[in-house]
């Protein structure tokens, strides 16, 4: 007879062994460890600002959103304008959904960053491949399928701190997106002046709303839908002319 008290224990280890989050970045050729969500004693210093687990996030609005909870990292790591960045997981479980990636200039020090205000600005991201309309070509499905994903920081960024945002939308479950978000630090080189205009800055949390048809996915027909038109959540990306 199986021991029921176990169940919820087994629960727990079924829900934390899908899902994902970053766990490292290559720079240059060089990696910097991310924070372990599971065991923050050996996680050491790290450009990564703090998340607690692989869950999700399941609403748009929640202060969650800004960057899993982390609040200022002890390292940061040296990037110039024009170079790549590779977030790189540890594990990724869901293929249906866009891949999304943000940053923040910091005013100032790491440690007084908080990512807050409509600052945040999007350089990177991937909703349907398609054709075919399937769920192998959703840009979350290349994580899933190389645990990688490579951005060129734009080379006309002005230079400073900078807050970069990797974020998973996973859209296979009806009605229940989940939000993946994970932060670093880095200092951003190079002799570019700009920033984007005011209308490609946006505020995380509530830069999309729940209502969104690329958030929100109520049924079957809907999620054939975002696949068909590759709805994806608002705020286009960065490139220099716009």
């Amino acid at each position: 007879m199986k021991d029921l008290h176990i169940l919820p224990l087994l629960s727990l280890v079924s829900l934390a062994a899908g899902h994902g989050a970053v766990t490292s970045y290559v720079i240059g050729g060089k990696t910097y460890n991310g924070y372990d969500g599971f065991a923050p004693s050996t996680s050491g210093p790290t450009i990564q600002r703090q998340w607690p687990d692989y869950n999700p996030i399941l609403s748009s609005t929640s202060p969650m959103m800004t960057c899993n909870g982390g609040t200022s990292a002890q390292l940061s790591a040296p990037i110039a304008a024009g170079d790549n960045i590779t977030a790189v997981w540890k594990q990724w479980t869901h293929q249906q959904g866009p891949v999304m990636v943000w940053m923040y200039k910091c005013e100032g020090d790491f440690s007084s960053c908080t990512g807050s205000g409509k600052n945040w600005f999007k350089i990177d991201q991937l909703g349907l491949t398609a054709p075919p309309l399937t769920s192998a070509n959703w840009g979350t499905a290349v994580v899933c399928k190389n645990l990688k994903w490579s951005s060129v920081i734009p080379k006309q960024l002005a230079p400073g701190n900078y807050l970069i945002r990797h974020e998973l939308l996973a859209l296979h479950q009806t009605n229940t997106p989940q939000f993946y978000p994970e932060c670093a630090q880095l200092v951003v080189s190079g002799s570019g002046t700009a920033l984007p205009p005011a209308n490609h800055m946006y505020s995380i949390p509530t830069y999309a709303s729940m209502t969104d048809p690329g958030v929100m996915v109520r049924t079957p027909v809907l999620q054939k839908l975002v696949r068909l038109l590759c709805i994806l959540p608002s705020c286009p990306f960065w490139r220099l002319g716009d």
